[in-house]
């Protein structure tokens, strides 16, 4: 099985760490290890009084979080897997830990035993099984997302600029507008990126979208100003999506309870219009005296409800929707907008947690490239200046992304669109945005899921044309380096719609295929060439070395001629963009010739009637190469 990014940064962690000698860089190491293997931490950010820490209860399926301007609203809370459900650890500005419980129903005490100017972070223990993959960061609301610099915005965000309290992936609550303005866009992409958020790892969450108070039906107008807010932010979030947190959170976290369920039926029976009327202001409805519910009751309704989820949980009642309190809190879920229908990428907060999980892996190795980088750089004497050197050599930003981190690359693509090292057009855009926000390759393309293996190809081998043409224009430059890495992710989905797509392969006789014969001088001048990428100078290694045509291309061994063909195509893709770069005309020469090799391969090993004898091998450059 192929190491995944995170493998890899671990085993560059162990080694790194086994050559340094100071203790203290040895333990920034640890740090960036041990990230590797613990939950992904995501935060949740937001103006105050935008609804945030309403949201943390939903995320969380516990009324945790303060939702009033008690004490721990000034504090960062982590909320993370234990066994000791309830455990609080209080870490104190000067090192020092003291501890605390949960109150009875999960519920943070408004006294903590210390002082608040003390506290540098909560760390609340669940028995939650959602935290064993994800951990929930609190953090204090904020009158403003304008940033100064990233060491302030983490500060800001998370309670300090140190290593161990950043996030992976972020969740920012904005308040609920008709129109974002140019500042508070320009303040939130500057948040973001002092943060080390960009579209792969930060969603926006409209708030409190029931709260305008002018529309019976609030939904229509919120979708499209999120759709709106999507198109402004793209390059900065991953999406952009609407919700009522106060249903949601009653919903997962504090559902109706009995009491409260007979006095919802009981309002559904009375006469619409008339509580319609006591529902236009919240406290004559709270107040009057003449309602068949209990004062105290409704106050509970208003507070776990407010106006619209009352409306909402009478009409499913009157309609027969909700028979019991269960029901009803499962109602109340979903026109809350918290879960999307179905396994649907976007368009909601669940969706956006999914999405975060799924990739967690890939959030957390490029969390940990980032960490290293900065480490890398870090002032060094003797031998370990030397290790770290080495460090930033393997890592560099200006080098394609190493093949073995190859699922980073497209992380790593729409990073540099956000911060402007990669210009694209709205083609161009879309489309790199569409691989960030998909993990389907059909849906990545803008087909529909599902969609035939040839189409698929198809619309992969136009749109690497694009950028190639992107990756040339500008060579040498990051953008051209992540333009490549683009065009990688393309030819790869090319190469394994068409190896897909072809079924079992035709009997080939026994014992694998034959090794094609090679042109060694135009292998030999790309091999030892520095101006080569590394995965082409290994690709001309396995191809000069391998015993049978499978070994040549990299393929498992004694793979089926399909496969064969599917990896012999993403070769050539791969040699032609060489034949384009400013190589020394003898190596671009040699470049062309193994292109036309892995060509006369892709060919054979596609024929429908089955290859005979072996693959031709490009006409001899012989005499332009030596």
């Amino acid at each position: 099985m192929t190491a995944g990014p995170a493998d890899l940064l671990r085993d560059l962690c162990d080694s790194t760490s086994a050559r340094l000698a100071g203790p203290e860089l040895r333990e920034r190491i640890a740090q960036v290890r041990a990230s590797l293997d613990a939950p992904l931490r995501v935060a949740v950010a937001g103006a105050v009084s935008s609804g945030k820490s309403t949201l943390v209860n939903a995320l969380l399926g516990l009324p945790v979080a303060p939702v009033d301007a008690g004490e721990c609203t000034f504090v960062v809370t982590q909320y993370e897997y234990g066994e000791d459900d309830g455990l609080v650890t209080i870490e104190l500005k000067d090192g020092g830990v003291a501890h605390s419980r949960l109150l009875p129903g999960h519920r943070l005490p408004s006294d903590l035993g210390v002082e608040v100017a003390r506290i540098r972070r909560l760390r609340v223990t669940l028995d939650q099984p959602s935290l064993r993959t994800v951990t929930i960061v609190d953090t204090p609301g904020m009158n403003t997302v304008t940033a100064a610099n990233e060491q302030a915005a983490r500060s800001m965000l998370f309670g300090s600029g140190d290593e161990d309290d950043r996030a992976q992936a972020m969740i920012y609550v904005l308040r609920y507008v008709q129109k974002f303005d140019d500042t508070t866009l320009a303040e939130f992409r500057g948040l973001t990126g002092a943060c080390g958020m960009s579209c792969v790892n930060t969603l926006a969450v409209l708030g409190q979208v029931d709260r305008r108070g002018d529309e019976d039906d609030p939904w229509p107008t919120a979708r499209r100003l999120a759709a709106k807010g999507y198109q402004d932010l793209r390059t900065s979030v991953f999406d952009v999506v609407p919700v009522i947190g106060l249903l949601a959170e009653t919903a997962r976290a504090c559902p109706p309870d009995a009491e409260e369920f007979a006095a919802l039926s009981e309002l559904a029976r009375m006469d619409e219009d008339d509580l319609e009327d006591y529902l236009l202001d919240l406290e004559d409805f709270r107040t009057a005296a003449d309602l068949p519910v209990p004062a105290e009751v409704r106050h509970r309704l208003v507070a776990k409800l407010h106006r619209y989820g009352i409306v909402t949980s009478v009409r499913a009642l009157r309609e027969g929707v909700a028979g019991d309190a269960g029901a009803l809190a499962a109602h109340l879920l979903e026109r809350s907008g918290y879960a999307s229908a179905g396994k649907a990428a976007t368009g909601s907060v669940a969706a956006g947690i999914a999405h975060f999980a799924r990739r967690a892996d890939h959030l957390k190795a490029l969390d940990a490239l980032t960490r290293l980088r900065a480490l890398a750089r870090t002032p060094a004497l003797g031998s370990d200046r030397v290790t770290l050197d080495a460090l930033a050599a393997q890592l560099d930003e200006n080098k394609p992304i190493a093949t073995a981190l190859g699922g980073l690359r497209i992380f790593a693509a729409a990073e540099a669109l956000g911060r402007g090292t990669l210009v694209l057009n709205e083609e161009m855009t879309a489309e790199l945005l569409r691989m960030a926000r998909h993990d389907d390759p059909a849906e990545q393309l803008g087909l529909a899921a599902g969609a035939p293996k040839p189409e698929i190809a198809a619309a992969a081998t136009a749109a690497s044309m694009r950028w190639r043409t992107l990756a040339m224009m500008s060579e040498g430059r990051t953008g051209g380096h992540r333009a490549r890495d683009v065009l990688t992710v393309l030819e790869d989905v090319v190469g394994a719609a068409l190896t897909e797509d072809r079924g079992p392969a035709a009997p080939t006789g026994a014992g694998p295929l034959p090794p094609v014969s090679v042109d060694r001088a135009a292998a030999e001048a790309l091999r030892s060439s520095p101006m080569v990428p590394a995965d082409e100078r290994r690709s001309v290694e396995l191809l000069l070395t391998g015993t049978e045509l499978a070994l040549q291309l990299g393929a498992p061994p004694s793979a089926p001629r399909a496969e064969l063909a599917g990896y012999a195509a993403a070769l050539a893709a791969r040699f032609r963009v060489l034949t384009h770069r400013p190589l020394p005309i003898r190596q671009r020469r040699a470049a062309e010739t193994l292109c036309e090799a892995y060509e006369a391969v892709w060919a054979w090993c596609d024929r429908p009637d089955g290859p005979s004898g072996t693959p031709s091998p490009a006409r001899s450059r012989q005499e332009n190469v030596s």
